[in-house]
């Protein structure tokens, strides 16, 4: 596994390295099959709605003949089926079917991690060893979600970053399922939809480890330009209902914080798409990349991995809530700590963040 030294000045003595690949290795076909994935998966918001509107006034054309039109509407009738049900649909979205093609494995991850100059760093102040934390069955925590959640989906996808955060379903919002292909690479994955009682299952069970962003897509329009923010301030929301589960379940959460997750890509400042985004509950927003398409900004990704919050134990006369309200400070406190200690490292000194709290 790559091991090259951080671009940017070291982080604090106390902290460890757990994954890193170095941008050096970024070659050609890394390049390739990155804009090339993009184009396909983020852009599918895109060429999907296109082609199925092509295909659609292809088969409402009408043909030469009664049996020229006929085969025509049988022809684009099925391959509009057939796009829906590879998109939407299928036997294909299963994760038995992820784990026979070895989706984790697969080399276009590396590529994106060599883009992003991947690295994982352990907060390491309380001496905590990482293969606790992989072994426990906690709540890994990430922060802040970004205009598409690549940080997210790097900390899930590759099989060549678990010695840091290890094997976890990730939770993914409802509205995923109406975004064609990441839909697929979800189902794939086995997420867990994000209604509290989909999660509530998952950790009653209590044999799986799960991974979750807070501040879900109101996270992003809270970030600059919208009014009244400033570039050189960072912002995340912490929400109280995924800490309330974790009290519930007895489940330790695991702050992560992702240093420039939130500069990968670009969007214009529209409030009435941010109010039919918290409206709908689906991220409806303006975003561009590299010469204004879905192709990402180069960014460094550093996660920062803090010391597992335990959750206060259900006994006493304590009510819940102000147990909620107590480890929403604790996790609030270790996120704005972990920021403030590694922010010189990542060459971010003057900027700040802001935790919203909901």
């Amino acid at each position: 596994m790559p091991t090259q030294p951080s671009v940017y000045p070291t982080h604090p003595k106390e902290s460890r390295v757990l994954v890193r690949f170095s941008e050096n290795d970024f070659g050609f076909y890394d390049k390739l099959m990155v804009y090339s994935s993009s184009l396909f998966v983020v852009g599918s918001l895109v060429w999907v709605p296109t082609a199925m509107v092509w295909c659609y006034l292809k088969w409402r054309r009408p043909g030469k003949d009664i049996m020229d039109n006929r085969r025509k509407k049988i022809c684009w009738g099925f391959l509009m089926a057939f796009l829906g049900l590879v998109l939407w649909g299928g036997p294909h979205h299963n994760p038995k079917v992820g784990k026979f093609i070895r989706l984790r494995s697969w080399s276009l991850w590396k590529a994106w991690l060599k883009f992003v100059a991947f690295e994982a760093i352990l907060d390491n102040k309380l001496k905590t060893d990482i293969t606790s934390i992989l072994k426990e069955k906690n709540i890994l925590a990430f922060c802040p979600h970004g205009i598409f959640p690549f940080a997210f989906g790097l900390g899930a996808l590759p099989e060549a970053v678990q010695d840091a955060f290890g094997i976890f379903r990730p939770v993914v919002a409802t509205a995923v399922k109406l975004f064609p292909v990441v839909s697929t690479f979800v189902s794939l994955l086995g997420a867990v939809d994000a209604s509290r009682r989909s999660v509530g299952q998952v950790m009653a069970d209590g044999d799986e480890r799960v991974g979750l962003v807070p501040g879900g897509i109101a996270e992003i329009f809270e970030t600059y330009p919208k009014r009244g923010t400033h570039p050189d301030e960072e912002y995340t929301i912490v929400r109280k209902g995924f800490l309330k589960m974790a009290i519930q379940n007895g489940r330790e959460v695991v702050p992560i914080y992702c240093f420039g997750s939130t500069k990968m890509f670009r969007r214009l400042q529209l409030p009435l798409l941010e109010y039919l985004s918290n409206l709908l509950r689906i991220s409806i927003c303006l975003f561009y990349g590299v010469w204004g398409l879905p192709l990402p900004f180069r960014q460094k990704l550093t996660y920062i991995v803090g010391d597992p919050i335990r959750p206060p134990p259900l006994t006493g006369h304590v009510d819940l809530d102000a147990r909620v309200n107590q480890m929403h400070h604790q996790f609030s406190s270790s996120l704005h700590n972990m920021f403030e200690r590694h922010k010189h490292a990542y060459g971010w000194g003057h900027k700040s963040l802001k935790i919203i709290s909901r």
